[in-house]
């Protein structure tokens, strides 16, 4: 891969609109098919380093690199010399002269990753960092996408934490003519304002709407219900008592019942009785498993982008 070809995606904001749709698309293409003869990555070397517990973006991008033609190094959470005091800075200094891309799931802050990103030899991919999860919405557009055959228009009710999960979605949707995103959060645990300032900047160029509101009062009517895990990867609550908080917005049989025909979303892990009934989660409504296997149509899309395909 030529050096002048590397591009980091830690943001969604990091993309402009034209590529944000080309990824959702082009893993929408993948998940159709159409592009399984594909070898991008042939003679490209990617790393995946992971420091938290993953089944879906890390199975998605290792699967992925080797299925464009990828080599794929691995990386747990005691492997590298920054355990002993290494710096990151001298750290991607050093793999980004062995490595062309890295996929890294650090669960901290997005500093952190930009350290990763300041060199010009390696592609940096943010596979979860604490406040946003940008691999997480593109699949979920690009399942949007292969279900509704559009993403513009559609109206999306999003129920629970406003965890790093709601905070991609809440750049990505907001970038697509007509989208209608509902944010319903529990009081104290919303999506952070930087975040919605920037989504309601992108939705005043696109005509989205991004609203948050703290209760469940007044459901709209919606095509999508999306809900994440309470305990989002990683973290824990200061508040004893915060599932008595949270309780009001479990998705049930009655949030379903609020919106019909809506179809049920869900970045799993899923933590059945607590966001979500397994009345829903295993129902008719539920695309929760499309849509992680989606999370691989996708995770060849940021790849093949990274390599500047």
């Amino acid at each position: 891969m030529p050096t002048s070809a590397r591009r980091h995606l830690i943001s969604i904001d990091d993309l402009d609109t034209e590529d944000l749709h080309r990824i959702v698309r082009r893993g929408a293409e993948y998940a159709a098919g159409r592009l399984d003869e594909e070898r991008p990555l042939r003679d490209t070397v990617v790393g995946v380093l992971f420091r938290k517990t993953s089944t879906r973006t890390r199975t998605a991008f290792s699967a992925g690199a080797l299925r464009l033609g990828a080599q794929l190094i691995t990386y747990g959470p005691g492997d590298l010399q920054e355990n002993t005091g290494e710096t990151v800075e001298d750290t991607a200094a050093v793999l980004s002269r062995m490595l062309d891309v890295l996929v890294a799931r650090t669960a901290g802050s997005e500093a952190e990753l930009r350290a990763f990103a300041a060199q010009q030899r390696m592609s940096v991919v943010n596979a979860m960092s604490a406040a946003e999860h940008p691999t997480q919405a593109l699949a979920d557009l690009s399942t949007l996408l292969g279900r509704f055959g559009k993403i513009e228009g559609l109206r999306v009710l999003y129920v629970g934490e406003g965890n790093n999960t709601a905070s991609a979605l809440a750049l990505a949707l907001s970038r697509f003519a007509g989208v209608s995103l509902q944010l319903r959060t529990p009081p104290g645990y919303g999506v952070e304002q930087r975040f919605l300032d920037s989504a309601a900047a992108h939705a005043a160029q696109s005509g989205a709407t991004v609203e948050q509101r703290h209760d469940m009062a007044d459901l709209p009517q919606v095509d999508v219900v999306y809900t994440t895990r309470w305990q989002t990867t990683g973290t824990t609550k200061p508040d004893p008592d915060w599932r008595t908080v949270f309780a009001p917005f479990q998705v049930n049989s009655g949030v379903l019942a609020a919106t019909p025909g809506a179809l049920f979303m869900h970045d799993l892990p899923a933590h059945r009785g607590e966001e979500v009934t397994a009345e829903v989660l295993d129902g008719p409504a539920s695309i929760a498993f499309e849509q992680a296997e989606h999370k691989y149509h996708s995770a060849r899309a940021v790849l093949e982008w990274c390599a500047g395909s």
